[in-house]
Formats: C-alpha cells, structure tokens, sequence
C-alpha cells in the first residue's frame, strides 16, 4: 500500500475561491439592488431608515449565506452535467438565505419603520438569478461551442413521426453536446399536426412530401421515430424513403417507448428485413415451454447461427439443463459466455464435440440422457461441399446417422433435426445429402420409441454464410456488390423466426413428420442487393456498382420447399405444414448407406453417382449454367443497364 499523497488540486481551489468571491459580490448586489427595485431605482428615495439595517446585517448575512451555500454543495458539483438535482440545491440553498436574511434584519430594523415586506422576495429572486448564472453559464456557452463546431460537419436529418418517440429524440439531439445532426423537418401523415412545430422544428406534410423535402433540405439521414407501425406500413414508409439516397435509422421496437428507453443511442441502421414487408411470426409460446420446461436438452452444432439461437430460446423456457454440443470452441465458447450472464441459474453444460465421433458422441448420450435433442449440425455452404462432397456425406449423413442412432438407443424421447429447402430436388450434394438425413430420420422413427422429425426451411437473414453479412461486408468495402444471377430468388426469413417455429414444430411433432415452415414470398437477391445499397445511403451503380458472377457449382435459381410427391398437413400454426411421408424400400436404402459410407471413407471420386442412387431426385446437372464467354458477356450486359439506370 503506497503512503504517497496526492498532488494539491490548485485549479479545484481557485475555481472554489473564485466562485465564492462571485457570491460574495452576488449577495451584496442582491441585497442593494432589491432595495433600489423596491424604489423604482430612485437613490434619493430610499430611506435611512431602510438602508441601514439591510447594511448592519450584511456581513453576517454574507458568512451565513456562503456557509449554507456549501452545504448545498454549491462548490463541489461539477457544474458542466449539472441537472435537475444542482438546480433544487441551488434554490432551495438561495431560499434558505432568504428566509434567514427575512429573520435577521428583524433584529436590526427600526422599531417603527419595518423593512417592507416585498425586499425579501426581491432579493429572494435576484440571489437565486445570479447564482443561476454562475452555475449555469458555463454549461450554456460550452454547449453552444460545442454545436457551433459541430455545425460545420453536422448530418442534416429528417424525422419521420411526429409523436412522443419523436419528441424524445428530438430532445436529445438538441441537448446533446456531442450530437453532429441537424435536424431539418418532421414529416407526419396526420393533417393536424401539419405546419405545428416539435421543439422548434416543423411538420412540413405526409409522407408524399420525404422525397421533395429530402432534396429541399438536403438531407442526409432519415430516422423513422415511430415504434407502434406495423411492418407492412413500415415497408411502405422505406419504399418512398429508397428514392432518396438518405441514410436510414429507426427505433428498435414499441417496448422502448413503453420501458422509458428512447433515445438516440437506441436507433439502429435500418436492416433489409423490414423490407420484407410482414409483421413477426407469432408462435405459441405456451405449447414451447410445455415440452422444454425441466427436460434435459441437447442442442448439436449449438455454436452455429441456427444452434446458437436455438440455444437462446430454449434457455429463455427454463429447461432442466442445456448441453451445447459443438466442434468449433470459439463459436462453443461466445454462446456459453453469453448465456452464463444472461441465465446465471441454467444448469449449462458446453461439449466439444465431433457428431462424426460414434463413440464421443454416445458416450455424451450415456452420461447425461438428454431427453429432447435438436440437431442443427451440419456442412451448410454449398459451394464448398460441392468442392468437397465426401465432407459433406461424412459429417451430414453419417454424422446425423450416429447422433440419431446414440438418441435411440438412450432413451432420448424427441429427436428433431435441421434441414432445408436445398433438399427438395437438389441440385448440389449439400442439399442431397440433407435429403437422405430426411430419410434417415423418418427410418429410425418406425423402429425406435424415440419421436424422430425433420424441419425444412430456407435462408434466415444474418446467419453464417448467408447473403446478407457478405453485402454489407462488399458495400462497407466501397464495392462491387456480387450477385451470381439477376433472376436468382430465394425464401428468407429472420433467425429468431426461424428458430421460433422449430421449437413450435417440435412441439407439434408425434413422429416421423417433415415439418415445413411457411416462408412467406420469395424475393430476388437482386432487389436485396439494391435496396441494401439504397438503405446504407447510396446510389446503385454511381456509389457501388452490382457485379454479376454467374451460378457457383450446385446453386439453382429457385429453391422448393415440396417434392412433387408430398402433399401439404396444415397443423395449429398456419406457419408450419406437415409434408407427406414418401414411402421407400427400407432395406434398400440401407445397403446404400453402407455403400456411401465406404465410398465416403475412401473418397471415392464416384460418391455423386452413388448419391444419386439413394436420392433420385438429385440432378446434379440440372439448373447449372457454364460460365461461357457468350454467358459472361450477356451478364456483364446486365450489370452496366442496372448500374446505370439504378433500378
């Protein structure tokens, strides 16, 4: 323990003596000039008779006015952030001068000439305006300073909602000495707030006004300040704001307004999810917790996108225990981490691990009897499997294979894997190999007591691997933005949505389904290239250009969520079908599985034709276009139109 001292704080001491000469020099001001207003500033008014007390008692008044002055911390309160607490302090310290400077001049005014009863009210008031000013002063002239030289680099902003949110926001812009945005305007679509003003800033009119006032003001950024709008308005709020080449913010949520939590560190950058124009999937959150609450709960592949999710939710349904099951220890290390702080009471078990492992993996089984197991892990990304194919059958096939098979065998009573829309007459091994999981599952399920199901869906939004992260990565990048086709579309949905329903189809399930969740309208990658470009704030092909690159090896230009032989079960939530079991010769398909298993050993260069056998649907072939010279330049034809007509 070091005895060394502290330096004197010297400049904390002049500013201290400074201040208290101020008070001094305040007191006596109020004290005469409270005289001299009573008298309507006449000197040769005022009478002796009322002078000479108010000057008799003024040294004490001083010495009692400064010592109540530092009770009140009127000295030590860092004045630059001073708020609501400093200003009671600060009156309610002045008041009490008052009321002591009201008794002691009793004691030396003339018996029959009392000091008149409006003095102690006027120097009430001035003491209290001077040392306001003092006080204050300072905050006031360094936040002028302060945005004066933001003003030279500010954002010219417009409001979108001219509610409370908006008031809030506004109100932090203004005050906040650090902000560098200047807003500009309001724009609401309610007539009655037309040409009223918000904190000195005008309504200028209705939404049909954000692209003119846009180009009027100059604007650089546009916040949409109402929480309470629904998606599909959202939507059509975003479509105007497009055309304006603003950068785009919003609130998160309602629960922000409601929670007390608008501000502007809460806005966040616009994301191509609210374009998709639907509210959030709705699920039945008590038919979850049912099933998850205080069972044992297995998620493989749980540091992934998918698994990590999953990992999330069920947490949040207080399962008995939750054992993360991963290869990859970073991924297995962020979601421990994360859920240790956020469930400090989840009995959290984090596993690294190998599904290809038969016997890591039943050992795990055997030792901790997991009681529902969600299988998320798998090779996703289709070109690189189609670079590696044997990869994609060992870890995918056989990997579900081994998983499956230790959950039958120890008792686990539900078993739901991951699968994907790629399964549906694939075009890649990525997407074959999910086809024959499928059937693996619907296998174990007529032989096992175990409830074995598959959930089938497409992309989600911001997941590893996806579109999404790769644009932003492009645009952060100055450009070029790849898309491989402008015909490709796909089905998206957000993470969390995604996983919502695979935890409602579990629920749901009694064995042997595939469940097939609804993904809403597909949507070409195309438009979510230009309008990702649009949101960030720039124009397409004069800011970041779109480069076509052609189809990679596997990729098809649709994805089908149904083979022609499946029909369509609806179930409670309309957001999740139930497709048709596809009858098959069990014996068969086993002796193919011992046949790709050796031919995956040895990696075998014919593994595509021994997929092909299993899965007949597979057409490896089918949808790939060969990047030939004709081909290249009809796609670089593409590229210049789009990026020169924007659209």
């Amino acid at each position: 323990m070091s005895n060394k001292k502290e330096p004197f704080n010297f400049q904390k001491l002049y500013r201290r003596v400074g201040l208290i000469i101020y008070d001094i020099l305040c007191i006596i001001g109020a004290s005469y000039v409270a005289i001299l207003m009573r008298y309507e500033f006449k000197v040769s008014s005022i009478p002796e008779h009322f002078l000479d007390p108010v000057t008799g008692f003024l040294p004490i008044n001083i010495i009692i006015t400064i010592a109540i002055f530092y009770l009140f911390k009127l000295y030590d309160s860092l004045w630059a952030y001073a708020g609501e607490k400093e200003m009671q302090n600060l009156v309610m310290a002045c008041v009490l001068s008052g009321v002591i400077n009201a008794i002691g001049l009793q004691f030396f005014k003339s018996q029959s000439q009392p000091v008149p009863q409006s003095y102690y009210f006027l120097y009430t008031f001035l003491l209290i305006t001077g040392i306001f000013v003092s006080r204050f002063s300072y905050r006031f002239f360094r936040s002028m300073k302060q945005q004066a030289g933001n003003r030279n680099n500010s954002k010219a902003v417009m409001i979108i909602g001219a509610g409370e949110a908006a008031n809030i926001i506004i109100k932090d812009i203004i005050t906040s000495n650090y902000s560098t945005m200047s807003i500009k305007c309001i724009i609401d679509d309610d007539t009655n707030k037309w040409g009223r003003y918000i904190q000195g800033i005008r309504v200028v009119g209705g939404r049909d006004r954000i692209v003119e006032c846009a180009d009027l003001y100059d604007i650089d950024e546009i916040i949409v300040a109402i929480p309470s709008v629904s998606r599909q308005e959202l939507k059509k709020i975003l479509d105007i704001c497009k055309n304006t080449n603003c950068k785009l913010r919003s609130l998160p949520g309602m629960y922000q307004l409601v929670n007390g939590e608008v501000n502007v560190s809460r806005l966040r950058d616009v994301e191509v999810e609210d374009l998709l124009g639907r509210d959030p999937i709705s699920v039945d959150i008590d038919s979850i917790a049912g099933y998850v609450k205080g069972k044992t709960i297995m998620v493989t592949g749980g540091g992934g996108s998918i698994g990590s999710e999953l990992c999330r939710q069920i947490a949040d349904h207080k399962p008995k225990r939750l054992i993360i099951v991963d290869i990859y220890e970073n991924n297995a290390y962020d979601i421990q981490q994360e859920l240790k702080v956020k469930y400090p009471d989840l009995d959290l078990v984090v596993l690294i691990a190998s599904v290809r492992n038969t016997l890591r993996i039943n050992l795990i089984f055997e030792k901790y009897k997991p009681e529902i197991v969600y299988h998320a892990a798998a090779h996703k990304h289709v070109p690189l499997m189609e670079d590696s194919p044997t990869e994609a059958i060992k870890n995918n096939v056989f990997g579900t294979f081994k998983t499956a098979m230790a959950a039958a065998t120890n008792g686990c009573e539900k078993f739901v894997m991951i699968s994907t829309d790629k399964a549906v007459n694939p075009t890649n091994i990525m997407g074959a190999s999910k086809r024959i999981c499928e059937m693996i599952i619907q296998t174990f399920d007529k032989h096992y007591d175990t409830e074995f199901v598959a959930v089938r869906f497409g992309n989600v939004l911001g997941s590893n691997g996806s579109v999404i992260p790769l644009f932003k990565k492009q645009i952060a990048a100055g450009g070029p933005v790849t898309v491989t086709d402008p015909n490709i579309i796909r089905y998206f949905m957000t993470i969390s949505e995604a996983v919502s329903l695979v935890l409602q189809a579990g629920a749901f399930a009694k064995g042997g389904e595939i469940f097939v969740l609804d993904m809403g309208e597909p949507v070409k990658i195309l438009d979510l290239a230009e309008n990702l470009i649009k949101l960030s704030g720039y124009k397409v092909g004069e800011d970041i250009r779109i480069e076509f690159t052609g189809l990679r090896p596997g990729e098809k230009l649709y994805e089908e969520m149904l083979m022609d032989e499946e029909g369509l079960q609806d179930t409670a939530n309309k957001m999740i079908h139930i497709g048709k079991p596809i009858e098959m010769d069990e014996m068969r398909f086993f002796s193919q599985l011992e046949k790709l298993n050796v031919a995956a050993r040895e990696e075998s260069p014919e593994i595509r034709d021994i997929v092909k056998e299993i899965v007949e649907t597979y057409h490896p072939d089918v949808h790939r276009y060969v990047m030939t010279r004709e081909r290249k330049e009809a796609l670089a034809k593409t590229s210049e139109l789009i990026n020169s007509t924007g659209t």
